[in-house]
Parts: C-alpha cells; structure tokens; sequence
C-alpha cells in the first residue's frame, strides 16, 4: 500500500470532523509528543485524539518505519508482524508496502486506537488488532516484531521489559525506532545494548557491533519527507507541501540469519562540489567522520554522487533507505 492510500483512508475517517477540533486535538498531542517523558496514562484519551493522532502522525510513522524496514536483510521472509504499542497500525502499511499479504497484529491497549487501525485498514493491509499492555503477556510470535516510537513513553525499566519482549516473541527480526532526537538516539542506544547483550545482530544503521563512535552534541539519526495532504496541511497550519522526518532506528536480526558484508552508512547529506564529494561516514571498523571522494576515484565517486543520507556506501553496491 502507498503513501496516498494511507491519505485516502484518513481523509475518508476524519470526513464530517470538525477541523478545528482537530487542530485543537493536534496542538495537546504534540507539545506532549515533544516533552519526550514517560506517560503515566495514554496519549490518546478520547475518540477526537485517536483522530487527530493518526491524521498528523500516521504518514510521517509509515515514511520512516518503511525507510527503516527496507534495511531488512534480502534473505529474511517476512510473512507476519507482531506490532507492540502498534497505535492506529502504521507500521502494518509500511510492512504491506514492503511485504504485500504480509499479516500484522497491532497490540495496543487503548480500544478506539486498535478500531480506528482496523477500520483504517479496510481494503488495505491485511491487520489483527488485539488488546495489550506492557507487562501483560501475550501469545502471538512473528518473524518480525516492531516496536515504533513508544519507548520515549516509558521509564528505563519499562524500555528494557520491552525490548526484551520484542526479542522473545520475533523469529527473525526486531526494529525499534524513535523520534530522531538526542533523546531518541539515547534510548536506542541503551537498546542496542540490550540486543547486542542478548546474542542479536545489528542490521542497520550501525555497520558494526562495536560502541557507537558518535560524540555529543553529535547523535545518530536520519531523515525521509513526507508528502503532507490538505488536510495534513490544516490541521498542523502548515503551508508547505511537505516535511521531513526525522527518525533514530535499530534494525536487529536473529543469531540464526546470516548476514552480509556490512557496508559504512552515511550520516549525513553529503555535500557535493565539483569534482568531490564530501561524506560523513560511520564505518565497518566501528569509526566515524568524513572522507572525501574525488572525480579520480572513478567508480567509488560515481556511487558517491547517487548516494544518499541513510545508504550504505560501497563502491560498487549501493540501496537506498
């Protein structure tokens, strides 16, 4: 399923709302999506907030949940996903987009959330929505579980239950992926070491298992637009067409896959002059910084040129997140 028929399903739910209840609904949501705390209750209290949420969150999540799941190795079959916290089931467009039939189970605790994804998904991506809450256990395995910006709801010990939950109910992968923030990329990286801790592979972005070479105020983090509808545009007062998301990911594998060469990621958007190129890199060898590619490198300046914020660079191979 594309961007626009996640749009055309959201136009058709909020169809007959108010738009200034909406937009009211937006402004309480995002200064508390900002504050990055721990919830002491849901985010989304009534029908109008499950509304609102999913109009102005629902395209960038899908944007940057499908970015960071094209890192999925070639090798690993997706048939299922088990979605944690999954909200009005993003994740399962960005998995249908990627995986067409593939089945998603969205386990969320807030009712109005799991009908709105249910109903959303009409005609689209093939999803189950079943009543969860963290500490709460749950029968359903998946080759892959999600779990997508709800780690920045919870304490510390609350994140670490719930990273160990999504490892001990995925076959063969687990992404975790926050807002791409200096907090986002802390709470990844505390997650990363609870994975790696458990025996699993780092797929993406990281090309290495060593300690990530980035120093404050640097993070991790990467970026991918969003198409912003009309409605999109009305609600948050936006005048531009579009914006940009920005996102800090952990894509992990189970012990059992086997994994290719790892590539260096590039972090940054590379600058581009004539006759170079200039790359922020962060490296196999478990380094980072910048390395300059000039016209007389031949093939390895040719795939810096195509190369983008996100990609693995190789001289030879290159795919876009």
């Amino acid at each position: 399923m594309s961007e626009s028929s996640l749009g055309d399903a959201l136009d058709a739910a909020t169809r007959g709302v108010p738009v200034a209840q909406l937009s009211a609904a937006v402004r309480r949501l995002s200064e508390r999506y900002r504050q990055e705390l721990p919830a002491s209750a849901p985010l989304m209290g009534s029908a109008i907030d499950v509304l609102a949420y999913a109009a102005y969150r629902m395209p960038a999540t899908y944007a940057a949940c499908r970015a960071a799941l094209s890192m999925v190795p070639a090798d690993v079959s997706i048939s299922s996903v088990l979605d944690l916290g999954g909200g009005t089931g993003a994740v399962a467009w960005a998995v249908d987009a990627l995986w067409p039939g593939a089945r998603t189970t969205i386990a969320e605790q807030v009712p109005l959330a799991r009908d709105l994804g249910a109903r959303l998904a009409t005609g689209g991506p093939t999803v189950t929505a079943v009543p969860w809450r963290l500490g709460e256990s749950l029968s359903v395995a998946a080759d892959l579980v999600t779990v997508s910006y709800v780690l920045t709801e919870l304490t510390e010990e609350q994140q670490d239950s719930l990273v160990s939950l999504a490892l001990s109910k995925a076959e063969s992968a687990v992404l975790l992926i926050e807002p791409g923030t200096p907090g986002g990329y802390q709470r990844v990286l505390r997650a990363r070491a609870q994975v790696l801790g458990a025996g699993w592979q780092i797929a993406a972005p990281c090309p290495h298992a060593a300690q990530c070479p980035l120093v404050a105020p640097d993070w991790c983090h990467f970026a991918v637009r969003v198409s912003r509808s009309a409605l999109h545009r009305q609600i948050k007062g936006g005048e531009l067409s579009y914006e940009d998301e920005k996102f800090s990911y952990l894509l992990a594998v189970a012990p059992r896959v086997e994994m290719p060469a790892p590539s260096a990621r590039v972090l940054r958007h590379p600058v581009k002059r004539k006759g170079l190129v200039e790359l922020t890199l962060c490296r196999p060898d478990g380094t980072a910084g910048r390395e300059i590619v000039s016209k007389k490198q031949g093939p390895r300046y040719r795939a810096a040129r195509d190369v983008q914020w996100g990609d693995d660079f190789d001289s030879k191979t290159q795919r876009n997140v």
